[in-house]
């Protein structure tokens, strides 16, 4: 297709297939042939599997995500939202991180704002649990198991030591069982420091609502993890639901009920809820139809991949996709930026096939599963493959290397037990020391106390809707409102504009 000049290429969101396709384009690409622009809330993509580990302290959280304008020093990056797409037109609805919304335009369009969690109304879910999609949740979890050991290990109410010794995880796929298992073998570690405190004082629980665990994998390994994870005193409430969660208070549907102060979310991901705002083809679970050349299905000049794309699986026949998971991400990536590179050259395009490899998961230090083209690993050689495939598909030789540095310095030292809770609110003494003696407390800019008309929500549950913007998203659920706009595919049923 001729553009007349070089045509703008719009890529939305800079996670697995955003940055990967990016880097592609931007490396293959010949001089004044076309250009390239990344819209991101975030200034960095997250190599997410790695979240677990930096969660327990065997990597440096800065080591586990990947600055895009470092690394697509070729293209131009926006720090923002997209908050509406209208193809017919080839305009974007642009929500800077600051300054005023405007439109952006295009010739060709790659739709990849990735996912977020997929929530159940669960009452006290908003207010109290956090989600295990970046590195700010994943690093605020760590200082939380920690604090809460620091504030048990200094208590002698029973009743506050129980509450805060009490980790619950929701969701037993691959983020839910390396979270808890590399956090469980952290704490058990850090316990060492604390002579008030054993590993049989914390109380550690994974809910799982259907029948097995990691269904990623063989069943046979499902159950070996299962065991395992039974075996260090996890307790493993599958075929279980959560009915509240309300003010710390887990109710399950089996019956029991207790306390706990740290609950995590890890139960699945949906498609962005950007993608409700566009005038592309969407499938029933909100996904962007597309077919098995990564072409959005029946509109011209636009791409799609990822956790966001109903991708065909041509590996298991018709009307299966592929999985939103890192292996697919990562190849697809690889083949969209190639066709559309071929799409220039008026050269054939070529689908997407790629035969599932199976799994890898880490259970702690030197402890590990891996499901891999019918080869079947359990403990250290497991854990051993966990880290080698990961550190083969870190982005940039700069991350593998001070990856790798990290995993040799944990060879001959410790790994750090301290929490750094206090960086979530760093000015708390400085404005605690200049309030004047008897006037009222300054509160947080953006607390709760300074939201009081927060459209009657809950304090709790705005903290929570400021969580839910991961990596890769494209913005819809940032706290800035999408600009109105007219065009029809772009609203709502009642005509409001998805923000």
């Amino acid at each position: 297709m001729s553009f007349g000049q070089p045509p703008h290429i719009l890529v939305v969101g800079g996670g697995y297939v955003g940055m990967y396709t990016a880097l592609r384009l931007q490396r293959r690409l010949r001089q004044g042939e076309a250009t390239v622009t990344v819209v991101e809330p975030n200034s960095y993509m997250t190599y997410q599997p790695f979240l677990p580990e930096a969660a327990a302290g065997n990597l440096e959280p800065r080591h586990v995500v990947v600055p895009l304008r470092r690394v697509l020093n070729g293209c131009r990056v926006v720090s923002g939202s997209v908050t509406g797409i209208n193809h017919a037109q080839r305009v974007a609805y642009i929500a800077p991180n600051q300054g005023a919304p405007h439109d952006l335009h295009y010739d060709i369009l790659v739709a990849c704002p990735g996912s977020i969690a997929r929530t159940l109304p669960i009452p006290g879910l908003a207010e109290r649990g956090i989600g295990f999609k970046s590195v700010a949740e994943a690093i605020h979890i760590r200082n939380k198991v920690i604090e809460r050991m620091d504030a048990a290990a200094s208590s002698t109410d029973p009743q506050l030591r129980r509450r805060a010794l009490t980790f619950v995880f929701i969701g037993g796929g691959f983020a839910g069982i390396e979270a808890i298992a590399e956090l469980e073998d952290m704490a058990r570690d850090a316990c060492k420091f604390y002579p008030e405190l054993s590993p049989s004082d914390m109380r550690w629980v994974m809910v799982e609502a259907s029948g097995r665990v990691l269904p990623e994998v063989s069943p046979a390994m499902g159950l070996y993890t299962l065991k395992q994870l039974e075996h260090r005193g996890i307790e493993m409430k599958i075929n279980t639901r959560v009915k509240s969660l309300a003010d710390g208070h887990v109710v399950l549907d089996s019956g029991e009920e207790f306390d706990a102060e740290t609950i995590v979310w890890t139960a699945g991901v949906k498609a962005h809820p950007l993608l409700a705002n566009t005038d592309l083809p969407l499938d029933d679970r909100g996904r962007i139809r597309a077919t098995a050349f990564l072409q959005v299905d029946g509109v011209e000049q636009a791409w799609t991949a990822g956790d966001c794309a109903a991708v065909p699986d041509l590996t298991k026949g018709e009307g299966a996709t592929t999985s939103p998971s890192a292996q697919h991400a990562v190849r697809q990536a690889k083949v969209l930026a190639d066709n559309i590179l071929a799409d220039l050259r008026a050269e054939p395009i070529a689908p997407y096939e790629h035969k599932y490899a199976g799994s890898v998961a880490s259970l702690g230090l030197h402890k590990g599963v891996a499901d891999v083209y019918g080869m079947k690993l359990r403990g250290w050689p497991a854990w051993l493959m966990h880290r080698t495939y990961h550190l083969s598909r870190v982005p940039t030789f700069n991350r593998k290397a001070r990856v790798l540095a990290d995993w040799t310095l944990s060879l001959f030292f410790r790994r750090e037990i301290v929490s750094l809770g206090s960086f979530a609110d760093p000015r708390a003494s400085f404005r605690a020391a200049a309030t004047p003696p008897g006037a009222p407390a300054v509160a947080a800019p953006g607390s709760a106390a300074q939201q009081p008309a927060l459209a009657g929500k809950p304090a709790g549950r705005a903290e929570a809707t400021g969580q839910t913007e991961t990596n890769g998203s494209a913005g819809a659920a940032r706290k800035s409102p999408a600009p109105a706009r007219t065009a029809g595919p772009a609203k709502t049923p009642g005509g409001t504009p998805l923000a």
